[in-house]
Formats: C-alpha cells, structure tokens, sequence
C-alpha cells in the first residue's frame, strides 16, 4: 500500500529573503520607447510590479490561504507528488481530479476548491459535491520531480495511480486546462473506465488527418498565423530548456517576467491592462510557488517530454477519447478552438459550452463559469 502523509507547507525566512534580494538588487534595462507589450513584457509594468513585490506583498497570507486546505505527499512510480485533498460534502460527493499547467500553480484553483467540495456553502445542493483533488504536476511547485522530462502522458499515468491506486478511488472525473487539459485527456484516453469522463477548457490534441471542409481549413490557417507570435517560449522549451534554466535560476525578475506576460496574453484582460483580470497578489502568489520551490526548470521540461512523447496527436490511427467529454469554451483562449466537427473526430463530446468571457486561465479568470459549467456536466454523470 502506497504511503500517503500530510504535507505541511512553510517556506523559511531565508528563501524569503533572498528572492527579496533578488528583486531589490535587479538592474532594469533598456526596451524601445513604443515598446509596450510588443516586445515582451512591459518594462513600465514590471518595475510597478516589483515595487509592489518589495513593500506591499506579503508571502504569509498567501501561505496562509493555501494552507486552509488539506495538503499531502504520496510517492508514485519514485515521484514524490503533492496534491490537495478537500473531500466533499453529502453522502456520495464525485471524486474530480483537477490539473493545472504551465505557467500555472494550484493556487490556480483556490477559489474553485470550496465551492465545488461544498456547493452548500454558496447557495448550492450538496448534492453536487465533489471530492476535490488538485496535483502539482511533477517537477512544478511542491511535487517532487522526474529524473528526466516527461509530458502529459506519462503525468496522466501518474495521475492515474493516484486516484485508484493511493486513493482508492473506483471512478472519477477530470477536468483541465493548459497542460491539464492534455493530461485530462490522456486520462480518458488511456486510463478509463476508471476515469469515467473529462472536461476540458483548452483543445491541445490534434487528429492525424488534416482539417476537412472550409471552416475547419480556415480555423488551421488562422491558428497557425495566431501563434506565430506565441512560439518562441514553446519552442525553447521544448528544445533546449536547460539553456534558459540557467537564467531564470538566479533571476526572481526574469522569472516573473516570463510567466507574466503570458498571463497579459493569454487572458480576457481589457486591452493590456492585466489587472483588469489579474491583482498583483494573485501573480505574485503564482509566481512565488515557483520561486520559493525552486522548480521553473524542472517545470519547463513538460515541453520537452511532450515532444517526445509525439506530440500533440492524440492517436497515430485516428482513435478518439470514447469516455463523456465536455468542452468549455472561452473566447479568449490562446488556442482558438477549431470548429465541434473537427473536435468530435478526437472526444466523445457529450456538452458544449461557448462562454461569454474569460481567457486561458479559467479557473482565475471567470471561476463561477467554470464551476457552473463542471457542476452541470457531472450532473449526467451522478
């Protein structure tokens, strides 16, 4: 029987200080004066954010929050792997396995965790509970980390052994975005009938015949140009991320950096005013689980594994994910979703929902939707 124990999280006055150090000591240089967020991250905004991060930002709060819930380790398959645990209210709550990405963190899911353990709570039935299980993907944050890269579909094994094998669950659901909604997808894929549906807010598989008919050939061209701009991180990262390791290592700004202009581009913000989706608290929070960690190189290497475990084909022979798949639809998502014909070719899509905002990071970004959206699809699950 695998060793389950509780995990206690409490980062020492030292770590504090010198990312602390780090921040205070960086020297800021020069971006073109029609610069903005064209070039990168906006250096107006960085220096705005680090001295917010040096005199108003407090790591113990937020410690604090994150530490409200039930936190454990449980080594699998030689990985140490976190997750928090907040079992639900009623009589027969459904155990839901909850994945981020990159560059995300569980803090991700700290306003979603209660309300769908204890719908009750915010004006719902208990009837809707669920179980909640929210990892730290290998290598990312409080999860320890594989000797080597590995992607979403080795993660997805894991997971899998998590549910059944440490937790002894018969059955589950798995929802996702970013890289969870690749593990997610393996998880129905590979690890069913155990997991028994998924629901997804990202469509990053890809079906081995191109696209067929003029709307889906339109939707190929289209995200092609899209991410145009968008590859650069992705391919490094996928090809040579010790390089860039070396780095974001010693650098708390560089990191922030990076991960915050993704969180400008990847959301429903109005215009490039972050903070209209986003508080300071919040990406400070993100970005310190993986400064206090140590873990942005580790967590880079989902890319790399990935690539190497094929890529974004879900299956060579044109299988599909047969379980219940439900797609939640944000219209600002990074990866603009092809049309529900070339989707259904890939899940068994049993429910389709066209938000009416929210971005990449759903969970932050417009949680009440998602929850609402989650909770109905598990409803024809019960």
């Amino acid at each position: 029987m695998t060793f389950l124990k509780p995990f206690h999280l409490c980062v020492s006055d030292e770590v504090l200080e010198r990312i602390r150090a780090g921040v205070a000591d960086y020297e800021w240089h020069e971006m073109p004066d029609d610069g903005g967020w064209a070039y990168g991250t906006n250096l107006d905004y960085m220096k705005e954010l680090c001295a917010y991060w040096l005199d108003e930002y407090d790591w113990r709060q937020h410690e604090a929050a994150i530490k409200r819930f039930s936190h454990y380790i449980a080594p699998v398959e030689g990985i140490d792997l976190h997750f928090i645990h907040e079992k639900g209210s009623g009589p027969s709550p459904l155990p839901l396995i909850i994945s981020h990405g990159w560059p995300g963190s569980v803090v991700e899911f700290l306003d979603v965790i209660e309300p769908l353990a204890h719908p009750e709570r915010f004006g719902g039935s208990a009837e809707d509970a669920f179980d909640v299980i929210a990892p730290s993907l290998p290598g990312f944050g409080f999860s320890g980390r594989p000797a080597r890269p590995i992607g979403p579909r080795g993660m997805a094994a894991l997971f899998a052994e998590l549910m059944t094998g440490v937790l002894g669950y018969d059955g589950y659901l798995a929802q996702g975005g970013d890289w969870g909604g690749a593990i997610s997808s393996w998880l129905g894929y590979e690890h069913a009938p155990a997991c028994r549906a998924i629901h997804i807010n990202i469509l990053t598989m890809r079906h081995p015949d191109p696209p067929k008919g003029a709307e889906e050939e339109a939707w190929a061209a289209r995200f092609e140009q899209e991410q145009e701009l968008e590859n650069g991180y992705r391919t490094q990262q996928a090809t040579k991320p010790q390089t860039l390791s070396y780095a974001m290592m010693d650098s708390p700004v560089g990191v922030a950096a990076w991960i915050i202009e993704k969180f400008n581009s990847w959301s429903d913000t109005d215009g490039d005013d972050i903070e209209s989706v986003h508080s300071k608290d919040d990406l400070l929070t993100n970005i310190m689980v993986y400064l206090v960690t140590r873990t942005f190189n580790t967590a880079s290497w989902i890319y790399y594994g990935r690539r190497e475990e094929g890529g974004r084909v879900l299956s060579p022979e044109g299988k599909r994910v047969e379980v219940p798949t439900a797609c939640a639809l944000f219209p600002a998502e990074l990866l603009a979703w092809p049309p529900r014909s070339y989707v259904e070719r890939i899940y068994n899509v049993q429910r389709w929902t066209e938000m009416p905002r929210g971005g990449h990071f759903a969970a932050l970004e417009q949680p009440e939707l998602l929850i609402e959206d989650v909770r109905a699809f598990a409803r024809t699950l019960r």
